[in-house]
């Protein structure tokens, strides 16, 4: 008598449609996720009920107690023009973030967003999103 089956149960298991899904859920979180590059420096932002993200590659922060850094570099008021100019120029649209602490006045937010729109750079406002 013979008890074996004739059908016998193959034990692999194959990998290659496993790293398929795994590659293209790694692409997936790639694409949807935010390229937000956060300032390093100790600044509280307003809040906005609405937030656009932006693609930041010239950052101006504007501390609580008046201090002024340019891609988190301290730098002085008077600098930041002639600074702005040459990072600007290698740029067809220049885009400037503002990270302004919501304590400082607006005057200090204009004197900036003034001589970034004289170089003809884009100027956004860094804030925090509410719920």
């Amino acid at each position: 008598m013979n008890f074996r089956s004739k059908n016998r149960i193959n034990a692999e298991f194959s990998m290659s449609s496993m790293t398929d899904i795994i590659f293209l859920l790694l692409i997936f979180f790639m694409l949807t996720s935010n390229f937000v590059t956060p300032s390093g420096l100790p600044v509280s932002l307003p809040s906005s009920k609405t937030s656009d993200i932006v693609m930041q590659k010239i950052s101006v922060t504007i501390t609580e107690d008046l201090q002024y850094y340019l891609n988190d570099k301290p730098i002085e008021l008077e600098d930041i023009e002639p600074q702005l100019t040459a990072l600007l120029q290698g740029t067809e649209e220049g885009a400037v973030v503002l990270h302004v602490d919501k304590s400082v006045p607006v005057e200090h937010l204009v004197k900036v967003a003034g001589i970034a729109k004289n170089l003809n750079a884009s100027v956004t406002l860094a804030t925090v999103p509410t719920e």
